[in-house]
């Protein structure tokens, strides 16, 4: 059984959430206050019995852009439950709530409660009125042929009918914050999930009488110890001295009671490391302490699915990432995908989103409105098959960056990569990633792909491609420049007409490199030729300077090209990515920048995404 629906309306910073889940691991991506805490808090509210009901009654605060309560709303939060029909404890639990086959629904509302909505409907009691008395939480089950859908039910419709909380108390939910003390959770019987595991073991009774005995009789040696015994005695006369006759009682010193029960509470994990044999996990560093602590809840998971008696588990992680080295960030999420529940974690990762299936992002977007819009990666209409299969391959640890920047400039390769921030920081006073912008290049010119994650049925963020007008990758044959008299090649063309109120495409006449061969930029040319050592290339560029300014406009033109083709060929000869990495340190130098590049940022940073 999977959750395969959720719709969250009217929650938090949730307007109108409606996304479809596949089995497995989902990833939540996207950036900072988009609701992924909120989105896990969505799902205790439907399905953890564990979550206190204080939660459930909620308040303005809960409620999407709400200043008072007067006005009847709801806040409505709704759950589908899918293949549970191969399991009997799992029908048993979902039959009741089915809306089709195999298809079982949970919903969540809180809105006025039956009496004030009964007085509102006989038109005694004023909708506008209401104070947060007047509402209750409720949570609900789908009828099969029910045609109220949570996406479009009205606050005053029916949504199923009343589900008790005690239906769910096979259902199991482990949610692991963000900010988690792993240390005290190993410690404390309620939270160590050591503790838990050995609770679905299946422990031979006689191998628990054997430790009970083991217990007992250990006990009654400590106790005759005369040292202990004699202590024993000491603290049964100052008790009963203190407390009085009437209240003193009698006192022993032993170990633990022998019971089974205490011996599972009592047990220590001890770990050893080389010489350090049997040490506690106090000593490990929080990372370590936090891969232990999820590998045995992992276990528990495991082990409960194969038990009677249970129905249904999810597990909810806060940024697995805490604490621990890229690599063995990548080691824990490939243990997790694997396993054989529901998962969802929500990540800043590009290590773990790096590893993660496209179709397991649901990523979320912050809008200027308050709100969160979302969309599940592999459900994008505009995607194929093909182009999804891309970015699968190509959503790597850099790449993948695009899906947590809140605006995303999409270039070619690393010398735009080096070059385009330090520039436009240098010349137009706008520093890309204090406005959330994040320069990914694709190291090609495959834009298509990614220019189709963009849109209002997609990533609802901004996004521009920056590109050379010949659209061939950097190591490519084809000729270098392209006279303006040219036709564009078909291949710009197509990728510009995919652009939207979200997604614009800037390109430039020639290559990247010969763009930069404009007056303000070349005192940062000159520099990074100097450093470079290439004398040719740094005598054209001093000879420019001193000349430019006598000169008429064919002249100025005719210099700048072939400055431009100097600079292209001493890129080349370097490398592009090195010339632009050593050149984009002499950035403060410029004080003019291509015009498309300009016009690219101007257009990001400008907060209507419609403009």
């Amino acid at each position: 059984m999977y959750i395969s629906r959720l719709v969250i309306r009217n929650f938090r910073n949730f307007n109108h959430l409606d996304v479809l889940i596949r089995p497995g691991v989902t990833c939540v991506v996207g950036e900072n206050n988009t609701g992924k805490t909120n989105l896990f808090h969505a799902l205790r509210l439907v399905l953890d019995v564990n979550l206190s009901s204080s939660f459930r009654q909620l308040t303005e605060s809960d409620v999407h852009r709400c200043i008072s309560l007067s006005k009847a709303q709801q806040v409505l939060i709704s759950v589908e439950l899918k293949d549970y029909a191969t399991k009997p404890e799992e029908c048993a639990m979902c039959g009741l709530w089915e809306v089709q086959p195999n298809v079982a629904r949970l919903t969540f509302r809180f809105r006025p409660q039956q009496s004030i909505r009964e007085a509102i409907a006989r038109e005694e009691r004023d909708p506008n009125s209401l104070s947060s008395e007047d509402y209750r939480w409720e949570l609900t089950s789908g009828t099969s042929g029910s045609e109220n859908d949570p996406s479009t039910v009205e606050w005053d419709a029916p949504c199923g009918v009343a589900v008790r909380f005690q239906d769910l108390q096979a259902f199991k939910i482990d949610f692991l914050p963000a900010l988690r003390d792993v240390e005290s959770d190993l410690r404390n019987v309620r939270t160590s999930p050591l503790s838990r595991l050995l609770s679905v073991m299946d422990i031979p009774q006689e191998e628990r009488d054997a430790l009970v005995e083991i217990i007992r009789t250990a006990n009654s040696n400590v106790e005759a110890s005369p040292t202990i015994h004699t202590a024993g005695e000491a603290v049964t006369t100052s008790f009963a001295d203190t407390a009085g006759t009437a209240f003193a009682l009698p006192v022993r010193l032993g170990m633990i009671a022998p019971t089974f029960a205490s011996i599972t509470r009592s047990l220590t994990l001890l770990l050893s490391n080389g010489p350090v044999i049997d040490f506690d996990p106090s000593r490990n560093g929080l990372g370590l302490n936090n891969v232990l602590y999820v590998s045995m809840l992992l276990e528990y998971f495991r082990r409960r699915i194969l038990r009677q008696g249970t129905a249904g588990q999810l597990l909810l992680i806060e940024e697995p990432e805490a604490h621990l080295h890229p690599q063995l960030q990548r080691v824990l999420y490939s243990k997790v995908k694997e396993s054989a529940f529901q998962t969802f974690i929500t990540t800043h990762s590009t290590h773990i989103s790096s590893a993660s299936p496209f179709d397991s992002f649901v990523m979320l977007t912050g809008g200027g409105d308050m709100a969160t819009s979302s969309t599940v990666a592999s459900s994008i209409a505009a995607l194929g098959e093909s182009e999804k299969a891309d970015l699968e391959r190509y959503l790597d640890a850099t790449r993948s960056t695009l899906l947590f920047a809140r605006k995303v400039i999409l270039v070619e390769g690393p010398a735009e990569l080096f070059l385009i921030p330090p520039l436009v920081k240098a010349v137009m006073n706008v520093d890309l990633e204090r406005y959330g912008i994040s320069v990914v290049p694709i190291h090609g010119v495959h834009f298509t792909s990614y220019a189709k994650l963009f849109s209002s049925k997609g990533l609802r963020k901004k996004c521009v491609i920056l590109t050379d007008g010949d659209l061939v990758p950097s190591d490519g044959t084809s000729e270098d420049c392209q006279s303006e008299d040219q036709p564009k090649p078909t291949r710009l063309k197509d990728l510009k007409e995919l652009e939207n109120s979200y997604m614009r495409v800037f390109a430039c006449e020639t290559t990247f490199e010969r763009t930069l061969a404009i007056q303000g930029l070349l005192p940062v040319l000159e520099a990074g030729a100097k450093e470079l050592e290439a004398p040719r290339l740094q005598s054209l560029i001093a000879k420019a300077i001193t000349s430019l300014g006598t000169k008429k406009s064919d002249a100025r033109i005719k210099i700048l090209d072939g400055i431009g083709s100097a600079v292209l060929n001493t890129a080349k000869r370097f490398g592009k990515a090195r010339f632009a990495q050593v050149v984009s340190k002499h950035s403060a130098l410029g004080s003019d920048l291509p015009p498309y590049i300009r016009d690219a940022v101007n257009w990001l940073i400008n907060d209507d995404p419609h403009a």
